[in-house]
């Protein structure tokens, strides 16, 4: 395995290159006997063999017992955490500087992108500012390698409502987002934020801040909507935290694209959601992970309410046939092993082909870029990667990456 591609600002233009692996998946379908054909930073043909027209002196790269394939999308990532199995996440956010938060990122961005993920939404620098901005500005300057980055900056809570807690009330601790209340406070917060490069509008629409620390919602339906429509006037979406029932309904209402976790939603919520279009990211493997490092030993022992909860509302999610888009909250475990969100939605229920369909085409068009990836075609950029295997067969294929192409520019070779 080598590693290639220059990571300074004067990169060089990326070479015409033939793939040929033994089929190829476009983002919906199998295929084989297909050839990829890339110049520059752009896919300009994609299709049978005996079809397509072989540049003269292009490289030509063989991949037999391969499977080609749009870079995976990674939908909830957070680059600037690190597991908490680690360190915490009041430690993380009260104690570790920023400079050296960036520091390890880097190593996280690094990572993702040779896991064959070359695009993730990250979604709030937890406590760290507007440091995801910057990072994504190295990448796409080429100062260091990484996927393509959406970033929602420092994210939006209910004043009280998030953390880090358990401090003397005299004391004003650094919180982990950006608290906004009312009209003219949060019209200033979701400007302020888009000012600052917010590509995404993220916001907790329900959190642990009952009276004996369970979830219960924050903001009300009339303060989203206003958050949906001010994100809206810029172009961009807004996203929202929710696992209860109740902040879930809100935020489907409020015309929220997508919902992260979801952990306790109804049959009646996620109804609603499929008839509103909203999307579910239910962030199977953070839940598995912390659950994990707090004591239980999957396999070994029974699982937990929690997990049995999850099962049963992602089964009735499914159901309904809410839009499921694939992102694991990676951060809460190692970045790099972001496939391991995927593995788990087909344990727990999605059809194999769904899930790859969802994490390339699936992803693109929910987050709005399927005018510029997400499907091997021609016109599209030139974000591919291969792997050994049949991932439409075996999801777990897709930890055998052997190539790693982003915008024509290869990063890792067989």
């Amino acid at each position: 395995m080598t590693f290639s591609g220059s990571f300074s600002q004067n990169r060089p233009k990326p070479e015409t290159l033939v793939l040929k692996p033994s089929q190829v998946f476009d983002g919906q379908n199998l295929h084989r006997n297909w050839v990829v054909v890339v110049e520059g930073e752009r896919i300009t043909a994609a299709g049978p063999a005996a079809s397509v027209a072989i540049p003269p002196q292009a490289r030509v790269l063989e991949l037999p017992g391969q499977t080609l394939l749009p870079g995976l999308i990674e939908g909830h990532s957070h680059l600037l955490l690190h597991p908490y199995n680690e360190t915490s996440w009041n430690d993380q956010v009260l104690k570790e500087a920023d400079a050296l938060r960036v520091a390890r990122a880097t190593v996280h961005a690094k990572a993702t992108l040779l896991a064959g993920f070359t695009t993730v939404r990250d979604l709030g620098s937890e406590g760290a500012e507007y440091a995801d901005v910057g990072l994504k500005q190295a990448i796409d300057q080429g100062i260091i390698p990484g996927p393509r980055m959406l970033v929602a900056g420092k994210a939006m809570i209910a004043t009280g409502s998030y953390g880090p807690k358990g401090f003397d009330p005299a004391f004003e601790v650094p919180q982990g987002a950006e608290a906004a209340d009312g009209i003219d406070n949060i019209s200033r917060v979701v400007r302020d934020q888009i000012g600052k490069g917010a590509d995404v509008i993220k916001v907790y629409a329900d959190y642990r801040w009952g009276p004996n620390g369970e979830a219960m919602p924050t903001f009300t339906l009339a303060e989203l909507k206003l958050i949906v429509e001010i994100a809206a006037s810029s172009g961009r979406p807004v996203v929202a935290h929710a696992s209860t029932p109740e902040g879930m309904r809100r935020a489907a209402e409020a015309g929220i694209e997508t919902i992260e976790h979801g952990d306790n939603g109804t049959p009646e919520v996620f109804r609603l959601m499929a008839k509103k279009n909203v999307a579910l990211c239910p962030t199977l493997a953070a839940g598995d992970a912390i659950l994990q490092y707090n004591g239980w030993r999957k396999g070994i022992d029974p699982e937990p309410a929690r997990i049995v909860q999850k099962r049963a509302s992602f089964k009735a999610a499914l159901a309904a046939k809410v839009p499921i888009c694939v992102g694991g909250d990676v951060g809460v475990f190692p970045h790099g092993d972001n496939a391991r969100e995927l593995e788990m939605l087909v344990s727990y229920g999605m059809s194999t082909l769904d899930v790859l369909r969802a994490a390339t085409a699936g992803n693109a068009k929910r987050f709005h870029l399927d005018n510029r990836l997400g499907m091997v075609k021609e016109g599209l950029l030139a974000d591919l990667i291969s792997v050994s295997g049949d991932p439409t067969q075996d999801i777990s294929s897709l930890r055998n990456v052997q190539l790693v192409m982003k915008g024509g520019q290869i990063y890792r070779e067989p």
